[in-house]
């Protein structure tokens, strides 16, 4: 397995022709930094620069400055595991990401191979840690079974007289949610109406809208992301539907409105309680509001991984891995979330999901 020394050759070599030259750990972040999900790349890269900037002001790691790399896999499976190879050639000591579960999952088995331990902030597909290929394989967000059980029980119980459709967009994290979701709804007894899938990327859902239309859909759960869900809400809209849209995580961003409009009024989501209301992270969403970038979603969910993997770094001494995955292990941190530690499998002991209702072009808790 392949082990990391606290010094680069490049910082090694700054040193020998400079005695005051500091050496430098290299940690990343990869997202989807372009393409239709990039609003997600952007949270992930201010709340991963900010925690860079902080923990440097600070001394940085054992003494060490922190870089930061980033990769972008525009969510898509192949991507990231190019990204994650392109990593291992940068000897990074830390992943905070990926961002899509599609994404996280096949580049772990490269990280964990190459004993680099990542923390995903948002991955929140179940197999990515019930399956994970190593014991550096972190997550601090959530669970999709998490979630589905909030939805799932909701759409039964609030929604159990109403016609609801389900359908996804055959990922990882849309078809899981949405899968999740159903099995809770219909062991509480509702059936849907519909369930199907859907292509994401297109602009045009009108026949998929159609549909919903003739069953008589009262309430649309999506298993997917923000864009496509946005175009669906909006067209449905335009065809005389008031179908209220329900929906996970993927919808935390203000592009979603951007997309629907007002016809994106009343839509519900699930999220954890919003981490920039915890009072210690209100230096970092400072920070962030004065630099102009991006509070919203995952910001600090990334803000919070490569914490959680620093002060770890700092208990062991060493960025060495399986050091490191012992004080992460045992530990508890306090972070911008709060005060997490992990399980056996490397999930996170933060609360679980709540409901947000979007209403006037933001989103608050219902």
């Amino acid at each position: 397995m392949k082990k990391y020394l606290l010094a680069s050759v490049a910082g090694v070599a700054a040193m020998a022709m400079s005695g005051a030259a500091m050496a430098e750990i290299v940690i990343a972040t990869a997202g989807p930094m372009t393409g239709q999900y990039a609003s997600f790349g952007a949270q992930m890269k201010a709340g991963a620069e900010q925690a860079v900037a902080d923990i440097n002001a600070a001394g940085g790691v054992n003494g060490e400055m922190l870089v930061l790399e980033v990769g972008d896999d525009a969510c898509d499976p192949k991507q990231a595991v190019a990204v994650a190879n392109q990593m291992v050639g940068k000897n990074v000591a830390f992943m905070a990401g990926h961002f899509c579960s599609g994404s996280s999952i096949p580049a772990s088995q490269v990280y964990a191979e190459e004993g680099i331990i990542q923390i995903t902030p948002a991955s929140t597909n179940p197999k990515y840690t019930d399956e994970r290929p190593g014991p550096g394989t972190y997550r601090v967000c959530g669970r999709d079974d998490q979630q589905g059980k909030v939805a799932g029980t909701t759409l039964a119980t609030e929604f159990g007289g109403k016609n609801i459709a389900v359908i996804h967009d055959k990922t990882a994290y849309g078809k899981g949610l949405a899968d999740a979701t159903k099995a809770v709804m219909n062991a509480a007894g509702k059936q849907e109406a519909l369930y199907e899938a859907y292509t994401a990327g297109e602009k045009d859902y009108t026949a998929l809208v159609s549909k919903l239309k003739s069953e008589k859909v009262d309430v649309l759960y999506v298993g997917g992301y923000h864009t496509e869900a946005g175009l669906m809400k909006r067209q449905m809209v335009d065809q005389g539907m008031d179908t209220i849209l329900v929906s996970g995580d993927a919808l935390v961003t203000d592009e979603y409105w951007s997309i629907t409009g007002p016809a994106g009024e009343g839509t519900l989501m699930t999220f954890p309680p919003d981490p920039r209301n915890n009072e210690e992270a209100a230096a970092v969403v400072a920070a962030l509001e004065a630099a102009g970038k991006t509070t919203e979603g995952y910001a600090l969910y990334t803000y919070a991984a490569i914490q959680t993997w620093a002060a770890a770094a700092a208990e062991a001494g060493t960025t060495d891995y399986d050091a490191v995955v012992e004080k992460l292990n045992a530990g508890k941190f306090d972070t911008v979330l709060g005060e997490l530690s992990f399980n056996e499998k490397g999930d996170v002991s933060l609360p679980g999901y709540v409901w947000y209702e979007w209403k006037d072009g933001s989103y608050g808790y219902r």
